[in-house]
């Protein structure tokens, strides 16, 4: 992998903790270049207090969302106990589940109360994220996690693992909770916390969508003209391509 990356003039990573991790393994051109994420389309002005109604979640009571494939790799079960913890401080929390995969039929047999919605794109699922209180993210095993992007965007606090998208930018106390990586207790807490105060949480979800307009596509892909554009200054004519 090194000899292919390093004939190239940049290697494109989307975090600094991705660019680190390559130069100190020997790979000589990491760049940084953020992901991007609609914030037109991911909008907190979606919220729609008429379909957290119809899940029995008035504005005085969370409503978690999941956005993902319903998968073992997802650690899932860690989301299920941060909810009931939720739930035990706020017992009209909703939990609404938005995505599909193997695990699917189990859980809605294990947790009826549970509200599943099946894959949902565009803006069907920028309306959900909108309306939603709270986004747990309990993965350990994302190339980056570009829902967490989508739920700031949205307006939405984030509980999630310190590395990737969190990592690079859900600051911790400001716009949910970013916690260590092996920290099971903590994830719990974070979700009770920011969960069952209503005026955190939406504090939190106005810095979260605060903090990634900068990251609209326009802006990305303008930093990638510039990006290629600096390569071309400095002039790599020997160089047969760019590694991305």
């Amino acid at each position: 992998m090194r000899h292919f990356h390093n004939r190239g003039v940049a290697t494109l990573v989307p975090t600094r903790e991705l660019r680190d991790t390559l130069a100190s393994s020997g790979f000589r051109h990491p760049r940084l270049l953020p992901r991007a994420v609609d914030t037109v389309l991911f909008d907190p002005a979606r919220r729609d207090g008429t379909w957290r109604a119809g899940l029995g979640a008035g504005e005085s009571a969370p409503l978690v969302i999941h956005v993902g494939r319903i998968a073992a790799e997802k650690n899932l079960a860690l989301a299920v106990r941060a909810f009931r913890a939720l739930q035990a401080q706020c017992p009209g929390a909703r939990y609404a589940w938005v995505g599909d995969g193997p695990l699917l039929p189990a859980l809605r047999r294990e947790h009826p109360d549970f509200t599943f919605m099946g894959v949902q794109r565009g803006e069907a699922l920028a309306r959900l994220f909108a309306s939603a209180d709270l986004f747990l993210f309990p993965s350990r095993t994302e190339t980056f996690g570009n829902v967490t992007l989508e739920a700031m965007a949205s307006g939405v606090p984030v509980v999630a693992f310190d590395y990737g998208a969190a990592r690079e930018h859900l600051h911790d106390g400001a716009h949910g909770a970013a916690i260590p990586f092996d920290d099971d207790a903590g994830f719990v807490a974070a979700a009770v916390r920011i969960g069952s105060d209503a005026a955190l949480a939406r504090r939190m979800g106005d810095a979260a969508r605060t903090s990634v307009l900068h990251l609209s596509p326009a802006q990305v892909a303008a930093d990638f003209d510039a990006l290629l554009a600096d390569i071309a200054r400095r002039g790599h004519g020997h160089v047969d391509r760019a590694a991305a």
